[in-house]
C-alpha cells in the first residue's frame, strides 16, 4: 500500500502471506526466563521467537497484585514474574534483525476513534487534534465512558465523530477486551487470544480521514472487500472515495510509485531549488547533511541558503516517513548568519514533523548548529525491509 500526497510518495507498506504480522496480537504466554540483571524476561507465546518483556512494560494491576505501588516506578521483574508463570501480553514491536520482538502487559486496543487501555487508568488526546474545544469535549466523553482502572486515548478521527459514534467504538473495544479475558481463563499457554487487523484494514481504519480524496485499488473484487469493511466499521460515508484503477498501465507504475521507491535507495536526494541532502543511516543514528548545490535562483547568498534549508526541512520530514527512519536523527543544515532565518527553519522543521503519524519530535538546535530529532521506532526501516524481504517466497 502506498500513500501519496500531491502525487508524491509519502509512505509505503509491505505485506506478504509468508511474513504474517504479529504486532498488536494479544497472547497468553508462559514465562521462560527472567533476567534480573537486565530487568527483563522472555515469554513464550507460541511464535517462532519469544517476546522480550522489559520490567517497564509491567502494568499497574500486576504491580499492585504483587504488593508494589505503580507510582513509585518499575519493580524488580524477578519480584513480579517467575519462570513458568502465565501472563497476558501484547506484541508492541516487531523483531529487528536478530533481536526478539518486544512485548508489553500494558495492552492497547485501537479502534476507529479510541485507543482502549484496559490496564491503565489514564486519558489522552491525539496531538494532531489542535482545537482546545475538541480536546475538552473528547476528555469529557472519555471520562463518562471509561470505567475505573481503564484508559482511553482519543484518535485523530474522534474530533469529527458524534457522541453516539464515540460510545459505540468504546463499547466495541470494551467487549473485545472482555472476550480476550474470557478466552484467557479457558486457554492454556501459549495461546493467541486476539489477532490484530491486517495491513489493509489497519491503514484504512487509521488513515482514511476527511482529508483523503480517494482510495485507488486495482480490482473490483478488492473494492467490494473494502466496502464491506467500511460498512463493518461504520465508515460508509467514505464509500464514494473508493475507486478501481482503469488505466492500462499497472497501478503503481501509473502513479510512479515503483520509481519513487527506487529513489529511496540513494544517499543523495535532490531539492527543487538545486540543493540536495545526503542521508546516512547507521546503527547509532541517522545523519543528514544539507547542501546548497546549484541553487542560483537567489542573488543574495543568505537568501539562497535560507531557501535550501526550508526546502530541506520539508524533504527531510518526508524522507523520515518514507524510509521509516527512527531513533536519533542529526541534521546539519547550511550555516545561517541571521537569527531570524534560523528561527524560520526551526519552525519549518517543527511544522513538518506534525504531519508524521509516528511520534517525531524536534529536540534541540545545538551550539554547533545541528538539529536533533527523535522518531519513535516502529519496526524495520524501509531499507532493512527491502533488503530482508523475500517477495517471491
Amino acid at each position: 500500500m502506498a500513500i501519496l500526497e500531491d502525487d508524491r510518495l509519502m509512505e509505503i507498506y509491505y505485506g506478504h502471506p509468508s511474513q504474517e504480522k504479529t504486532v498488536g496480537n494479544v497472547y497468553k504466554g508462559r514465562v521462560e526466563d527472567v533476567l534480573p540483571g537486565m530487568g527483563s524476561a522472555f515469554v513464550n507465546v507460541g511464535e517462532k521467537q519469544s517476546l522480550f518483556l522489559s520490567q517497564n512494560e509491567i502494568n499497574d494491576g500486576l504491580l499492585i497484585e504483587h504488593g508494589f505501588k505503580p507510582w513509585q516506578g518499575a519493580a524488580p521483574i524477578n519480584k513480579v514474574l517467575r519462570p513458568g508463570d502465565t501472563v497476558i501480553l501484547q506484541v508492541r514491536r516487531a523483531g529487528i534483525g536478530s533481536k526478539n520482538p518486544q512485548g508489553t502487559t500494558k495492552v492497547s486496543l485501537p479502534g476507529r476513534f479510541w485507543v482502549f487501555l484496559p490496564t491503565e487508568d489514564r486519558l489522552g488526546v491525539s496531538r494532531r487534534i489542535e482545537s482546545v474545544r475538541a480536546q475538552r469535549r473528547l476528555r469529557r466523553v472519555a471520562r463518562e465512558l471509561k470505567k475505573e482502572g481503564e484508559g482511553l486515548i482519543a484518535r485523530t478521527a474522534a474530533q469529527w465523530a458524534s457522541d453516539d459514534d464515540l460510545e459505540r467504538d468504546y463499547q466495541f473495544l470494551a467487549e473485545t477486551w472482555a472476550g480476550v479475558v474470557s478466552a484467557a481463563r479457558a486457554a492454556s499457554a501459549p495461546q493467541l487470544l486476539y489477532k490484530a487487523m491486517g495491513l489493509v484494514q489497519t491503514v484504512l481504519r487509521d488513515r482514511l480521514l476527511p482529508d483523503v480524496e480517494e482510495v485507488v485499488v486495482d480490482s473490483p473484487f478488492f473494492r467490494e472487500k473494502i466496502l464491506s469493511f467500511l460498512e463493518y466499521m461504520h465508515m460508509s460515508e467514505y464509500e464514494n472515495r473508493i475507486r478501481v484503477h482503469r488505466e492500462k498501465s499497472p497501478l503503481f507504475e501509473h502513479h510512479r510509485v515503483e520509481e519513487q521507491i527506487q529513489e529511496t535507495q540513494a544517499r543523495r536526494v535532490g531539492l527543487a531549488g538545486g540543493g540536495f541532502i545526503v542521508i546516512d543511516e547507521t546503527e547509532a543514528l541517522t545523519a543528514i547533511d544539507v547542501n546548497t548545490g546549484s541553487d542560483v535562483r537567489h542573488k543574495n547568498q543568505q537568501a539562497a541558503i535560507l531557501n535550501t534549508n526550508l526546502e530541506a526541512a520539508s524533504e527531510i520530514a518526508r524522507q523520515l516517513r518514507l524510509r521509516q527512519i527512527s531513533g536519533i536523527i542529526i541534521v546539519d543544515f547550511v550555516d545561517m548568519e541571521s537569527p531570524e532565518h534560523v528561527e524560520k527553519v526551526t519552525e519549518k522543521v517543527k511544522e513538518e514533523l506534525k504531519n508524521d503519524r509516528v511520534s517525531a519530535d524536534f529536540i534541540d538546535l545545538t551550539a554547533l548548529g545541528l538539529v536533533e530529532i527523535t522518531r519513535k521506532r516502529e519496526g524495520e526501516s524501509l531499507a532493512g525491509m527491502l533488503e530482508n524481504a523475500d517477495f517471491d517466497a
